[in-house]
């Protein structure tokens, strides 16, 4: 059994968002949030299989974001089913295609969401990867698969590095992430056909390729497309413009989904998955009532700035600092000057230029309190 058929239902997760959701934010989101199940950012099974960084940049994580999900995107069976065995090998909890990214460059060569274009090739590409899933469980080593030695070595290398303990040889566990369709909304035969390959879980942005992140997400697209998946033992979550706990209640509510993934609105607010159990109890109880929203203030802010820089401090070099100003700028919001502060913020360098700025903002806006943020800072 799979580790989807153990998760508190409904299923609350963290999207995968590519050049975000990066090892030290699913750090950050894992310790301080504790959603039910996280995704890593997407990777080509290109770069995976010919050993380049950028591909296995996404595939280190920590023990505590368990559980744990590769998310892979490609257009070739072949190298689905090789890199299906370095996922295994690196001990992840289960293994997603990405069928939904609208990226132009993804999508126009016949990967992410180009693939809802293809449908014959979205199904090998799924028995390719379920196939190398289970031949990796039944004792098929890395080089029998067709892997460079170069990969084997990488692979050694990197569950080292990590401390990754030896995984059971047991079958991960597939699923797929995609959207309502290319132009127009066809997702109800666009899942009808990805069923076909028999996935544990199916993701379903509300959106089609076309729209990329315009509009409002179609959640009653969602709602038809899950009464008709969940007949067939397949787990539906929801993704899309959940912005509350409000919103997660009522999406739950009126789509019938098996959960929801999180997205844009955990930028630089890992709190929102406090509200996890919340949502829950609203769910069973049947309540459309509003319920009790998370407030986050200042202090908690900056705390989680200091930890979220020096986790991303730990997990990467010096000249890639540049990638953590975003979310250094979305946890600036909410209180006065935040402004003012979000734009000294995206041009750091270090943690050391982050403390200094936090401290010159406590002297200058907060000077009353000083003492006591200087203490939560510490």
């Amino acid at each position: 059994m799979s580790f989807w058929q153990h998760l508190p239902r409904p299923i609350i997760g963290l999207a995968p968002m590519d050049g975000v959701t990066d090892i030290a934010f699913r750090h950050v989101i894992a310790t301080y949030g504790r959603p039910d199940v996280i995704f890593t950012e997407f990777t080509n099974v290109h770069d995976i299989c010919q050993g380049r960084g950028m591909g296995w940049e996404p595939l280190r994580y920590t023990d505590g974001q368990r559980p744990i999900v590769a998310q892979l995107y490609g257009k070739h069976p072949d190298l689905f089913y090789q890199a299906a065995h370095v996922v295994s090998e690196l001990g992840f909890d289960g293994l997603d295609i990405n069928m939904g990214c609208p990226s132009k460059n993804v999508a126009s060569s016949g990967c992410g969401a180009g693939l809802i274009k293809t449908p014959e090739l979205a199904l090998d590409i799924m028995a390719a990867t379920e196939r190398g899933l289970h031949d990796w469980a039944e004792g098929q080593t890395l080089a029998e698969a067709g892997l460079k030695p170069g990969i084997v070595e990488k692979v050694r290398v990197a569950r080292a590095a990590q401390n990754y303990p030896a995984p059971p040889r047991s079958a991960l566990p597939l699923s797929v992430k995609t959207r309502l369709g290319y132009d127009s909304v066809i997702i109800k035969e666009w899942s009808a056909c990805l069923a076909q390959g028999r996935p544990h879980a199916m993701s379903i942005h509300g959106r089609t390729l076309k729209q990329m992140y315009r509009g409002d997400a179609d959640w009653e697209a969602i709602a038809e497309a899950a009464a008709q998946i969940r007949q067939q033992g397949i787990l539906v979550l929801g993704n899309g413009d959940i912005g509350s706990l409000n919103e997660a209640v009522a999406r739950i509510h009126t789509s019938g989904v098996d959960g929801i993934l999180i997205g844009r609105a955990a930028l630089g607010n890992p709190w929102i998955f406090h509200g996890k159990e919340v949502i829950r109890a609203a769910v069973r109880a049947q309540s459309r009532y509003p319920v009790y929203e998370t407030t986050v203030y200042r202090e908690d802010r900056f705390d989680m700035i200091l930890k979220h820089t020096h986790a991303f401090e730990r997990f990467h070099d010096a000249p890639r600092f540049p990638r953590m100003r975003k979310h250094l700028g979305w946890y600036c919001s909410g209180f006065p000057h935040a402004a003012a502060l979000r734009a000294h913020m995206v041009k750091t360098n270090s943690a050391r230029d982050v403390e200094q700025l936090l401290h010159e903002y406590v002297s200058r806006y907060v000077a009353p309190d000083v003492e006591a943020l200087t203490v939560a800072l510490a």
